[in-house]
């Protein structure tokens, strides 16, 4: 810039952009001074802390700040967080904390297959005598996302709650997706006679502390899905009417709605595999429950 500036002279500041008339003439100066330029932006890592970091990481299988805490253990000033982490990504290493063994996502790998969890949902429905609010309680398996869900009760007393344990248990043993687990979080309606019939049929329960709603996602979740597509479209009139929703969309849930965390597929049912991206031959129809609300799509029989 100075070799192409210095002949245009003083119409250089109607020219320049990339930086300022001021910083190019206190250039000139210094080069009329014999002073050499700066290098610019921030000094590279030496070569032998980014191989200390690389082994750590390698070794340990450790995120970033963890890498970082072992730095400064050793006397050494950690470069900045982004200098780590892009370290370790360019040396192929997740810069995240690793889950590591015991971990919550292992847990649930281990035990999917005889995992449920459980939780209530409730909704104001009208009634002779007003609005009153109504109780459900949901259960879920953790490995096929099978639910079972018990009918609505006003008043989910100590008796329902053990006629509801023993239902589930009934429940069970009908399906074959056994019980070893069962997961619930610590609401007073979970009363100690619930539990102990959960425990007599040779399962374990396991309470959920508070600020813990991962270790009871997938329940949770399901009853997001059921409360958002189905029952926050409707004014409910009466037990039966609520019944009657939660019992379609469990219907619906289970037998023709894709699942993503299943590869896109419903629960149930002989499903084709797809085979082009070309719409099939043959005519589509869409069926629908709860007043069009639900929907689901097949080919027409032939």
């Amino acid at each position: 810039m100075l070799v192409l500036g210095e002949p245009i002279g003083s119409g250089l500041k109607h020219l320049i952009s990339i930086v300022s008339y001021g910083s190019f003439l206190r250039w000139k100066r210094k080069s009329a001074a014999g002073e050499e330029a700066k290098k610019m932006g921030r000094p590279r890592t030496l070569e032998t802390l980014r191989e200390l970091i690389v082994t750590i990481a390698g070794k340990t299988g450790w995120g970033y700040t963890r890498v970082m805490g072992e730095l400064k253990k050793l006397g050494i000033k950690p470069p900045s967080r982004n200098t780590v982490k892009k370290i370790m990504k360019e040396a192929g290493h997740d810069p995240g904390p690793g889950s590591g063994k015991g971990s919550w996502a292992e847990f649930l790998e281990m035990h999917a297959e005889t995992l449920y969890q459980c939780d209530f949902f409730s909704k104001m429905i009208w009634t002779p005598t007003g609005l009153r609010q109504y109780f459900v309680l949901a259960f879920i398996h953790v490995s096929s996302r099978t639910v079972f869900v018990t009918k609505a009760s006003r008043k989910p007393d100590s008796t329902w709650m053990k006629e509801q344990a023993e239902a589930f248990v009934e429940h069970v043993e009908t399906t074959g997706h056994k019980c070893e687990k069962l997961i619930h979080d610590m609401d007073n309606m979970f009363i100690k006679d619930f539990d102990n019939i959960i425990e007599i049929s040779s399962a374990e329960v396991k309470k959920v502390g508070p600020r813990a709603a991962n270790m009871n996602a997938f329940i949770e979740r399901w009853i997001q899905s059921v409360q958002q597509e189905a029952l926050d479209h409707f004014i409910v009139f009466g037990e039966d009417h609520f019944n009657y929703l939660v019992s379609e969309y469990v219907d619906y849930y289970q037998t023709v709605r894709p699942h993503q965390s299943l590869d896109n597929k419903p629960l149930t049912g002989d499903w084709p595999e797809p085979e082009s991206d070309k719409p099939p031959d043959g005519e589509i129809i869409c069926h629908t429950r709860l007043g069009g609300l639900l929907k689901h799509y097949e080919r027409k029989a032939a």
